[in-house]
């Protein structure tokens, strides 16, 4: 293959949180060397019980630890609706990433089947929040502190502006829709621009 083909690949899951997502894809990713990246402390030290490596790092300019073009893969898995600067979280991911290199990245869609609905009727849509202290106008009381929310149509837009190929776009479930509605919720995955998660496959161009 390629010159640099014959060693791990390294792939970062950026915003790994405590690691069960990256240690739920290990398997999948054997041969790999897997780092798990986040900036709080607290979660690096659960992702350390999971992980063979886990890294403090943030997503502004130069702040990843990692050389640039020395990663051939990037998960970034629900992370990106609690962004205040989503340019500068890509621009920093693209500099890590060799050329050719893949990103992985999943976040709720705005306009998932359930809250075009519930736009319809007047509802704030779910995935959305009002206020850092409760939730406001829509079923839920869990604040976690979503700031962005983009469909599909944006997600592609957004991600090829930044530089990269999108090579794939497809809708997963939620595990939130209460259970007389998962079979609806996954006929919807069909559909990505209806799913509740947008699961995007880009590549660094």
């Amino acid at each position: 293959g390629p010159a640099g083909a014959s060693g791990p690949r390294t792939v970062l899951d950026i915003g790994c949180g405590d690691g069960t997502a990256a240690a739920t894809a290990a398997p999948l990713l054997r041969g790999h060397r897997l780092i798990g990246v986040d900036w709080s402390q607290d979660a690096l030290t659960r992702a350390r019980t999971r992980l063979p490596y886990a890294v403090r790092g943030e997503l502004d300019a130069g702040g990843l630890p990692f050389a640039s073009g020395s990663a051939d893969a990037v998960l970034f898995s629900e992370v990106l609706e609690h962004l205040v600067d989503p340019d500068a979280a890509l621009d920093e991911i693209r500099r890590v990433l060799r050329p050719g290199g893949h990103l992985m990245l999943s976040t709720p869609n705005l306009a998932a089947w359930y809250n075009r609905a519930l736009l319809l009727a007047g509802v704030q849509p779910v995935f959305s929040e009002v206020s850092l202290r409760g939730i406001h106008g829509r079923p839920g009381t869990e604040v976690v502190g979503h700031l962005r929310l983009y469909t599909a149509r944006a997600l592609r837009e957004f991600v090829a502006a930044s530089g990269f190929t999108v090579v794939a776009l497809e809708g997963a479930p939620f595990h939130g829709v209460p259970r007389t509605l998962r079979p609806l919720d996954r006929m919807a995955c069909a559909a990505p621009s209806l799913a509740s998660i947008l699961l995007l496959h880009a590549r660094r161009a």
